[in-house]
């Protein structure tokens, strides 16, 4: 079994997060992809951040009608801040044998990758893909990211990078789908429609809540 993991904050969850992991999950050919909510993201601060419950519950909603999408709750349970490396060795524990582990995040996330806790055990334990927006054809490293490949213990190897413990790095152009959800929040904030940013139960949901 292939599976890819998609933390985030999910504040709200809307169309760019899904189409970057369906791409993703094509790319990789993953049988499964797990949204995972982040309780108390560690390098955000939680000014408007909406409650973990909300947002996980957001997260059901968007990904309901994908099979092979889950959302998981593993952040949202434990306690205190929400950290990778506990989050790749619960799933290394706890997945069905043999299987495939990916990590997924975008071109911003992996370049703060060195402040991450324990980022030098994190890419020892499984593979990372990292989407990032190009022009069609194009794919790779920024120039930010590029620099601590070598410090990470990454070597080229064809179309993507093979860390010393085997684990890949690979780099996936995915559609340019310009949506943030800080500009979502303060759309909702000016009163301004969200439709068509995000799927239409987390727009109801949001507005039933009076999120953000």
């Amino acid at each position: 079994m292939r599976v890819g993991l998609f933390g985030g904050s999910f504040n709200p969850i809307h169309f760019g997060h899904l189409r970057s992991a369906e791409e993703d999950r094509e790319a990789l050919n993953l049988d499964l992809v797990y949204f995972i909510p982040a309780a108390s993201p560690p390098h955000k601060t939680e000014g408007d951040l909406a409650p973990a419950e909300h947002r996980l519950a957001m997260v059901r909603l968007a990904t309901k009608g994908n099979r092979h999408f889950m959302a998981s709750d593993v952040e949202i349970r434990r306690t205190g801040r929400s950290y990778t490396i506990e989050t790749v060795k619960y799933f290394l524990a706890t997945l069905r044998q043999p299987a495939t582990l990916y990590l997924l995040m975008g071109a911003d996330q992996f370049a703060e990758l060195d402040t991450w806790k324990d980022c030098g055990e994190i890419v020892s334990l499984c593979n990372i893909a990292v989407h990032t927006r190009l022009p069609d054809g194009e794919s790779g490293p920024s120039k930010v990211s590029l620099a601590a490949l070598s410090g990470f213990g990454y070597s080229r190897k064809e179309d993507h990078y093979v860390h010393t413990s085997e684990h890949t790095l690979s780099f996936i152009a995915t559609s340019v789908i310009p949506y943030s959800a800080t500009a979502i929040r303060r759309k909702i904030q000016r009163g301004q429609s969200i439709n068509y940013l995000v799927p239409s139960d987390v727009a109801d949901y949001i507005q039933r809540h009076a999120l953000y």
